[in-house]
């Protein structure tokens, strides 16, 4: 039987999570640099914007935009590297789909930077917005392209993978959630969002994970 490249690309989970590690370290390096710190020649151009504290409150959007983009990529990344550990082996179509999961985590800086020029519009809404249910679609679907295709490890139960799947539609529930209060108040569906994230980013102290069970009649 002939062998194809398609049979023998794309093996390695290593290298895999090395390249996502890279574009998730880029993607929330760049978030910052889109913010521009006020300069004293610019704020004297600005009636009425003569101070510092003005200057800063100008930079407000950007602020909540870039702290709610650093942990929706916090939280992916999170996502991504506990997915990853519980596969066994990859192929080219997995990879692909990592990919396209990359492909959104390399977005998330442009779509932060639309959303914080044009804080009120809802279309810079629906761009972030798509942003973030890429990301969550495409995770979604590698999970379950992995249980489709048999290459998840054996200790990952079934327990394990509801978990996952439970954490990524619940949390696209809340992005949902917070960008339709966006179409009311941006500011009130920003805080929803950034509460959201919060929860998740502090879930490891509010809900820590149980102690291993200890056989007594085997350690006596």
């Amino acid at each position: 039987m002939k062998l194809h490249y398609n049979h023998i690309a794309g093996k390695s989970l290593e290298r895999l999570a090395g390249l996502s590690d890279g574009i998730f370290a880029v993607a929330m390096t760049l978030l910052v640099i889109e913010l521009q710190v006020p300069t004293m020649e610019a704020m004297h151009t600005m009636e009425g914007s003569h101070d510092l504290a003005s200057g800063l409150l100008k930079l407000l959007p950007g602020l909540i935009t870039y702290f709610m983009s650093f942990l929706t990529l916090g939280i992916f990344w999170v996502g991504h590297q506990s997915q990853l550990s519980h596969f066994a082996r990859s192929n080219l179509h997995l990879v692909w789909i990592h990919l396209m999961f990359l492909f959104a985590v390399s977005l998330v800086p442009l779509s932060t930077a639309i959303l914080a020029g044009f804080f009120t519009s809802h279309i810079a809404l629906a761009v972030y917005w798509f942003n973030i249910l890429i990301l969550g679609v495409t995770l979604l679907g590698s999970l379950l392209y992995g249980e489709r295709s048999g290459l998840i490890k054996n200790e990952a139960t079934a327990e394990v993978r509801s978990a996952h799947k439970r954490h990524l539609l619940i949390g696209q529930a809340f992005y949902a959630l917070g960008a339709l209060l966006c179409l009311f108040n941006m500011y009130v569906g920003a805080s929803v969002l950034i509460l959201a994230q919060v929860n998740n980013a502090l879930a490891p102290w509010i809900r820590p994970e149980a102690p291993p069970q200890v056989d007594v009649q085997k350690v006596s």
